[in-house]
């Protein structure tokens, strides 16, 4: 596999989590990246003999970078994602993939027009222990899966965010964030299209302004359901049913109850800007992100089967059969985020765009616009509607 020269726009706190899967890769180099900060920039091309960029149109403008990794705030992707392809530049972009879908559906054509992949991600789509049970439902083992069960409650809501990250109409709150892991991960193990969701959404804390809680039902088209329920509020953390392993793999202490509401109640407005920038790439604070010595996880997720109940673990697959019991363990990743990665590069190698591209993302992004639209009105949402109603939209308008 040929090496791919890769730009980052965007050295936060996405960026920090996903380097060691870069770092690692033997087909990435990392050849230049722009930010805002210049400190950061400087501190990249340093450390990877690469090219320092203070504007995005000069991180494109050069040759010698073949794709982009879009990891900057959510407002921006589409018109930074849209800008890399039409510069002939393949694009890995941080979920969400935009903020509506309207924007979707312009970055999934200009990749189709460009001829060049386009890609979301990292999200826990491509956990290990997901794609196992994926696989493992695929192979019809156990029959069709019926029902999935999946929750996640989180201190989301609590932790340092720039002002954005809590105005949904920037692309802020759980569903764009959250709610885009949790239906990567059910769309991924079902294989079907969603055909429906109802949902509610809590905006609870006037604080924080913004969902931060939901609770939905997705159909898909054979049948199956999935049942997704994210709260961000900080108070229990359903990490516990995981055995104390947090989002990130790592070991957790449960007696540190309470640290991000505790921690945020400290800071004044600034404080937390100042926190918030204290995690990203070229801070003198920031810390490394160190392997974990578990899986990626999102949470409780119970694959019903018609033949089983497969309990996806961090570190496995529990299986509850019929007549017996098993756990098919699944070894500690090497690097974390890598599959991702890989499939990236692959799909840049063999010029197969079919699976986890553009148009996944946006039906991706559909689901989590029809979750948000049953939250307001009550009623079921079709994301497939969504889409066709987005399409004609922009038809008209041209």
């Amino acid at each position: 596999m040929s090496t791919v020269n890769l730009g980052i726009a965007g050295l936060g706190r996405g960026f920090m989590l996903t380097l060691p899967a870069l770092r690692a890769h033997p087909s990435i180099r990392l050849a230049g990246a722009f930010d805002l900060r210049a400190d950061a920039v400087r501190q990249f091309a340093e450390e990877f003999a690469a090219s320092g960029h203070f504007s995005l149109e000069s991180l494109l403008a050069d040759p010698a970078i073949g794709a982009v990794y879009i990891a900057t705030p959510h407002g921006l992707h589409a018109e930074q994602a849209i800008a890399a392809l039409e510069a002939g530049k393949h694009v890995l972009v941080e979920k969400p993939m935009a903020t509506t879908v309207g924007e979707c559906l312009r970055m999934a054509d200009a990749a189709r027009q460009a001829g060049k992949v386009l890609m979301t991600g990292p999200s826990h789509g491509f956990d290990e222990p997901v794609r196992t049970a994926a696989q493992m439902v695929a192979s019809g083992r156990f029959g069709r899966v019926r029902l999935i069960t999946s929750f996640n409650f989180t201190d989301f809501m609590y932790r340092p965010r720039r002002p954005e990250e809590l105005d949904e109409a920037r692309g802020g709150g759980v569903v764009y964030s959250q709610a885009a892991h949790q239906i990567d991960v059910v769309r991924r193990i079902v294989g079907q299209p969603a055909t429906a969701i109802r949902a509610v959404t809590g905006n609870w804390d006037p604080g924080r302004p913004s969902d931060g809680a939901y609770s939905a039902l997705m159909t898909f088209a054979d049948g199956a359901a999935a049942s997704l329920t994210y709260s961000g509020y900080a108070h229990y953390d359903s990490d516990e049913l995981v055995g104390w392993i947090s989002e990130l793999g790592q070991d957790k202490d449960p007696l540190r109850y309470g640290d991000a509401r505790r921690a945020l109640a400290s800071l004044s407005g600034e404080d937390e800007m100042q926190a918030k920038l204290a995690r990203t790439y070229g801070s003198p604070s920031a810390t490394p992100v160190h392997p974990a010595p578990h899986h990626e996880h999102f949470g409780f997720l119970l694959v019903s089967c018609e033949g089983a109940d497969l309990k996806v673990l961090p570190d496995g697959i529990e299986v509850f059969a019929d007549a017996a019991r098993e756990h098919i363990p699944i070894a500690p990743p090497a690097i974390p985020r890598a599959a991702v990665i890989e499939e990236f590069t692959r799909a840049i190698a063999s010029g197969d765009t079919s699976g986890h591209d553009g148009r996944w993302g946006l039906e991706t992004m559909a689901c989590c616009a029809a979750l948000i639209q049953s939250g307001r009105t009550g009623t079921d949402a079709d994301p497939r509607r969504i889409i066709q109603d987005h399409q004609q939209s922009e038809t008209s308008s041209r």
